[in-house]
């Protein structure tokens, strides 16, 4: 695969982090920085100094936990194993907790969105994005939301050969999960990026870039999250086919150049941009329309083009 000079994740971080600011009153700011799930993340924290680094060290304990679940690059991972194994017994809540919000949006853009395309992720990526016909065909096979069985304990891939990804959502559940611990903490005016953006109390501006056309817009964010995707950030060999995959149809190219969800939480805003990202203006407004904790989706076409729907 070959990306625009950065990584997807780490374009749009360095893009958007560049014009955060902070809630206007003067308090005193504390920021951490790192990498969570092979990308650059940033926590900025707004109040007392002295209970900073205990809300931080707890943050990064969450971090090192959600990596311990979900890591495609972990081979002791909870996914990596059930991905080699085709089975996990020790279902933790945080893992069934993030595999129902998968098939909450995988049900509400009609399929799109599909962990289950990482046979097809690997089979484009060892072939430049042209892979033989036969190799194609049965990753194809290997995809498959509904071949996930799972309960409260035990998860199992019920076709042979197939492997769930979370990059197209674990960001935004990690978001979450560390903005939830600072406020346990007593911080409500925060400013957490592991990828994804969500904002507590006070005004945070945030930019949008796309990897053609650079920062295309800004957005005012309180109490709420933004995610956004880039199909052609990261692209298969020289054919231009990005790494956001149709799992009907895996070489299809996007329509967007750029998709950006602001949402209630950062896990659906992580989720539904990524599916977004393959659907045409229409069916966009229609799924904004039957999801009520979809606030605002801007669009951005190959021309440059800029949407915004609300």
């Amino acid at each position: 695969m070959t990306g625009k000079g950065l990584s997807r994740r780490r374009f749009l971080a360095i893009a958007a982090t560049c014009l955060a600011a902070g809630p206007a009153r003067a308090k005193t700011t504390t920021r951490w920085r790192g990498i969570a799930l092979g990308a650059e993340a940033e926590i900025t924290l707004h109040g007392p100094e002295e209970a900073a680094g205990r809300a931080l060290q707890a943050a990064r304990t969450e971090l090192r936990h959600i990596e311990r679940l979900f890591s495609l690059y972990d081979p002791n991972s909870h996914l990596a194993r059930l991905n080699r194994d085709g089975r996990l017994d020790d279902l933790l809540p945080d893992f069934h907790a993030l595999l129902d919000i998968c098939s909450g949006v995988h049900a509400a853009t009609g399929s799109l969105f599909d962990p289950s395309v990482q046979p097809l992720w690997q089979a484009l990526a060892a072939h430049r994005g042209a892979p033989p016909a036969g190799v194609l065909e049965q990753a194809r096979a290997r995809v498959g939301w509904d071949g996930v069985a799972y309960d409260r304990t035990t998860v199992r891939l019920t076709r042979p050969g197939m492997a769930l990804t979370f990059n197209g959502i674990a960001q935004g559940f990690a978001t979450d999960r560390v903005a939830e611990v600072l406020a346990r903490f007593g911080f409500e005016e925060t400013l957490v990026n592991i990828g994804e953006f969500r904002a507590g109390a006070g005004r945070w501006r945030i930019g949008i870039a796309d990897p053609d056309q650079g920062l295309v817009t800004t957005r005012s964010l309180e109490r709420g999250a933004i995610a956004t995707s880039s199909p052609s950030a990261l692209v298969f060999g020289d054919g231009g086919l990005g790494h956001i995959l149709d799992p009907g149809f895996p070489l299809r190219a996007a329509p967007w150049s750029t998709v950006s969800v602001e949402a209630e939480s950062a896990v659906l805003a992580d989720g539904f941009s990524t599916a977004l990202s393959l659907l045409d203006a229409p069916a966009v407004r229609s799924v904004l329309a039957a999801n009520a904790a979809l606030k605002r989706i801007v669009l951005v076409d190959r021309g440059g083009d800029v949407a915004t729907l609300t």
